[in-house]
């Protein structure tokens, strides 16, 4: 049970701030040797994907699955570059950031700003709606019309959340940069008409090398498991029971970075594939650490790994809250607010 007052937990968060700092410097080898094993373990299982397709190996198609996992992976490591925390110089993580994007359908130049904004306000309910999961509290639940919450319903369904939702997502809406905080400037534009046209270019050249229907049965299916597997990665690293949420003044950023953000404890293997972003909560208390310093960060200071820690078991549970109790401070879903009101 956390006995200290909100202060003090705003001012123990800062405390670790100075203690993570000489773990903000990159390792340029083995960035190098990260992107090298990650891209050719995704190539390699794509084309045995590809291989088993036109030689009717049809056991051979489970490949998809590690397959998407590689292409996970290397949006994290893209998402390493957008925090400049991948390479010494932010030109070099800018440029790998924006060929892997062509990879992961993810314009790099839109998504480092809107995630930039995500983590400046992540857990702060005066500023939601930019790179976040959209998330109500009971009392603006309760204030919907039955039109809006039936659509709210809709769209905290698994089936929409973790289904249409990343399709959406990455197929469609990375094409064009639709979000309010994008109407002025041409930077934006030319981000997202850069990759789209890279991606075209990528996509005319494969469908060339192996025809439409390969094209599509091998890579469409890769692009929504990995897709899938990365919405889910983002929603239970904030969407748990205990996490934080406060409104202005109230809200600190390294109080909501450390107590907002889980630790996904996760097996060894499916650590290693998300890049170890399971140590969300250290990550958005200081983003500029390299994902394959996390780790240490955990071996050195075993009290953080206490902090948030939430098993791939508990993560399951996760799916049914919906809604942001800001009485009692917790995540509850609708069956929860159901009780309540009986």
């Amino acid at each position: 049970m956390d006995t200290l007052t909100a202060p003090d937990r705003a001012a123990a968060a800062r405390d670790w701030v100075k203690v993570l700092a000489p773990y903000r410097v990159p390792n340029t080898a083995r960035s190098l040797s990260e992107i090298a094993i990650t891209g050719g373990s995704f190539f390699a299982l794509w084309i045995g994907v590809w291989a088993s397709w036109v030689y009717g190996f049809w056991p051979g198609m489970i490949l998809m699955l590690p397959a998407a996992g590689f292409l996970v992976r290397l949006f994290m490591i893209q998402h390493d570059c957008a925090h400049g925390a991948f390479f010494h110089q932010q030109s070099v993580n800018d440029w790998v950031g924006r060929v892997l994007g062509t990879l992961t359908l993810t314009p790099h130049d839109v998504w480092r700003r809107s995630h930039a904004t995500h983590h400046a306000g992540a857990g702060n309910l005066d500023r939601r709606g930019i790179g976040d999961i959209k998330t109500l509290t009971v009392r603006e639940y309760r204030g919907l019309s039955l039109r809006g919450k039936l659509a709210y319903r809709f769209y905290r369904h698994p089936i929409v959340l973790f289904g249409l939702g990343p399709a959406f997502l990455f197929l469609l809406e990375n094409r064009v940069p639709t979000s309010s905080a994008w109407r002025n400037g041409v930077e934006p534009w030319v981000s997202a008409m850069g990759t789209n046209t890279a991606i075209a270019g990528l996509v005319a050249v494969m469908i060339w090398l192996i025809g439409v229907v390969p094209f599509l049965v091998v890579h469409l299916p890769i692009v929504l498991l990995g897709a899938s597997m990365g919405v889910w990665l983002f929603y239970v690293q904030h969407q748990f029971e205990d996490t934080f949420w406060e409104r202005d003044p109230a809200w600190t950023f390294h109080e909501a970075a450390l107590h907002g953000s889980s630790y996904y404890d996760l097996p060894p293997v499916l650590r290693w594939f998300t890049a170890n972003i399971g140590v969300h909560h250290v990550h958005h208390l200081c983003s500029r650490i390299p994902f394959y310093r996390l780790h240490s960060v955990l071996k050195a200071y075993p009290e953080l790994g206490q902090i948030g820690r939430l098993t791939l078991l508990e993560s399951i549970g996760c799916v049914r809250l919906t809604l942001w109790d800001e009485d009692i401070r917790r995540m509850i879903s609708f069956k929860d607010l159901q009780k309540t009101q009986s």
